[in-house]
């Protein structure tokens, strides 16, 4: 008895180990498929024209982390502003200023990441896609007020809502990761451009609301981007084959 219980045990192990549903909950990139994508992401946010829907993205996170910090920290948000540059802005009234202020880089790197992670959950693509959207939708009624800033926003809502109407998910994975990264590189490159300016920009509010140095800031902002991206790295499937 115990012979066989042995025996259907080991025979049991098998069957998990070479059953492909778990495989396919999984959309971890391979080693290969991830530096493709980052690649893709790069070239995207260097392209002059191209990158500028696509910073929407970066800035649309950027602002609307300022916002849920000011909400975080007992503030309103009045409205958000978008722009067709990738510029943006985001009112508050209330809350703790140097948290609402120094959440906007920080926060999109976070989101950029989240977005890389779920989108390694081949069966969530459908939820995450739907929650993206819905954010997007909701930033729309609460605080958009102007029509540039609409049409926007109703542009990044139809890029998360429209492939909801596919029954084929296998390619959303790696387009919804390489936003993900996109929006990492852009969190990492955007606050390079505040080196040097000591009178606008987060960096340089940060540095009036603390007295630390408006460069100290860029850095701890720089390095969280570079830890998402390592983040990001570290999700990656070295032993799945490159093939995929």
């Amino acid at each position: 008895m115990l012979l066989n219980e042995s025996k259907f045990n080991k025979w049991w192990v098998l069957i998990y180990m070479h059953d492909p549903k778990p495989a396919r909950l999984s959309a971890i990139p391979s080693k290969g498929l991830f530096f493709f994508e980052l690649l893709i992401a790069f070239l995207i946010t260097k392209l002059p024209i191209i990158s500028i829907p696509f910073k929407w993205f970066e800035s649309y996170f950027h602002e609307i982390s300022h916002g849920l910090a000011a909400i975080a920290s007992g503030g309103i948000v009045t409205q958000i502003q978008l722009f067709p540059n990738g510029a943006g802005l985001c009112f508050t009234q209330g809350g703790f200023a140097p948290f609402i202020t120094f959440s906007g880089y920080f926060g999109a790197a976070l989101w950029g990441y989240i977005i890389f992670l779920l989108a390694t959950w081949r069966a969530g693509i459908k939820f995450t896609l739907g929650i993206l959207g819905t954010t997007v939708l909701a930033s729309l009624i609460f605080w958009a007020r102007d029509l540039l800033t609409i049409f926007i926003l109703i542009s990044l809502a139809v890029v998360f809502l429209m492939p909801l109407k596919f029954n084929n998910f296998a390619w959303l994975n790696s387009l919804l990761r390489t936003l993900g990264l996109m929006i990492v590189l852009n969190a990492m490159a955007s606050p390079t451009i505040l080196f040097g300016l000591s009178t606008q920009g987060d960096a340089a509010k940060l540095s009036q609301l603390t007295w630390l140095p408006a460069w100290l800031w860029v850095i701890i902002w720089l390095v969280f981007s570079c830890t998402m991206l390592w983040m990001c790295w570290r999700r990656v499937d070295d032993k799945k084959p490159e093939t995929v």
